[in-house]
């Protein structure tokens, strides 16, 4: 059995630790919250044991009955608790993008290479069967040679219409989404999902073969100075070009079509998987007896396994940490590399 412990409880974290009930290697033993009302509210709604609340992030590190740490922290804090937790020989799970910065990744990277510590990147999508599943139609050829595929996110959280049927730009500036110094902004929050697909089905083509170059990216800021609207297309020098899209401005929903040489697989819902629902040219599949109703169990069965079995990264189509640095380096050239 391997015991979770989280840091930092907000919604995502809340829907993870749902993701624990009728796992048989998992349990969640601790959590950590500076804020003492959130803390007091997830103790009794998971049922923890007070020896295990933590209002300070290091004395829940520090525990030694606790086996890997869940860091559900802002964009920007990920970073130095993934250091603390490394230092102290703490196994890691932390949410997506991993770091808001490459140069942060690598220091990461540095570490595991001499401490052969567990680390994963929380792209919770990866572990589920339809996942799976589209990667077993590529590799039995149903839709012949890779050339293409088109990838996005979008929710329309700022643009409302008023009782006239008129636009009106409206959104918090204080949410962490449109806060420029905690790593805002949708290419780092919704982004990461399509370009972190793009990879795995990158790889599906040539492994081998995995340069990438952006192109014709546009991305649209707001009064933060974040991005709320933007698109790229990655040219992998294997030949398959991904054309991607993430918003807080639109309705892009959360489809993907792959295209190849005899048809195509499209996904109606590629990251929550609500349904699983792949259509393969003319034939529908559906996910019907599914093990778990919850995506994150999915996840965590999988890395309490992989941590079972010794192993330091998680199991395929687990995000290594190798993608998981590839994976920063285009978010960080789309950032970078726009056309305003």
């Amino acid at each position: 059995m391997i015991n979770w412990g989280i840091i930092g409880l907000g919604r995502v974290s809340n829907e993870f630790a749902l993701g624990f009930d009728g796992l048989t290697n998992a349990n969640l033993l601790g959590a950590a919250s500076k804020t003492a009302k959130r803390l007091i509210e997830f103790k009794k709604k998971f049922n923890i044991n007070e020896k295990y609340c933590f209002s300070n992030y290091e004395d829940l590190i520090a525990c030694e009955e606790i086996d890997i740490i869940y860091i559900a922290l802002p964009h920007n804090l990920h970073f130095q608790w993934i250091i603390k937790c490394l230092k102290k020989g703490k196994k890691v799970l932390t949410e997506k993008p991993a770091t808001s910065s490459l140069n942060d990744i690598k220091k990461i990277n540095e570490i595991l290479n001499n401490k052969k510590i567990f680390f994963a990147e929380g792209f919770m999508y990866r572990y589920h069967p339809q996942t799976k599943k589209i990667i077993s139609l590529i590799e039995n050829n149903e839709i012949g040679d890779l050339m293409s595929m088109e990838s996005n996110f979008g929710i329309n959280l700022i643009e409302k219409r008023n009782i006239f049927g008129f636009k009106k730009i409206k959104f918090n500036k204080e949410s962490r989404l449109f806060n420029k110094s905690l790593a805002g902004g949708c290419i780092l929050d919704l982004g990461c999902y399509p370009t972190s697909l793009s990879i795995l089905i990158a790889k599906l083509k040539d492994p081998n073969n995995m340069e990438v170059e952006l192109k014709n990216s546009k991305i649209e800021y707001s009064s933060t100075d974040v991005d709320i609207d933007s698109y790229t297309n990655l040219h992998f020098s294997n030949g398959l070009i991904s054309s991607i899209g993430c918003s807080f401005k639109k309705d892009l929903g959360k489809s993907t079509k792959i295209i190849g040489t005899r048809g195509s697989i499209i996904v109606d819902d590629s990251w929550h998987c609500l349904p699983m629902k792949i259509k393969v040219n003319d034939k529908v599949i559906l996910g019907d007896k599914l093990k778990f109703s919850n995506i994150f169990s999915y996840e965590i069965e999988s890395i309490s396994n992989s941590i079972e079995n010794k192993k330091n990264e998680p199991d395929y189509p687990g995000i290594s940490r190798h993608d998981t640095e590839k994976n920063i380096l285009i978010l960080e050239n789309w950032r970078n590399h726009s056309i305003k």
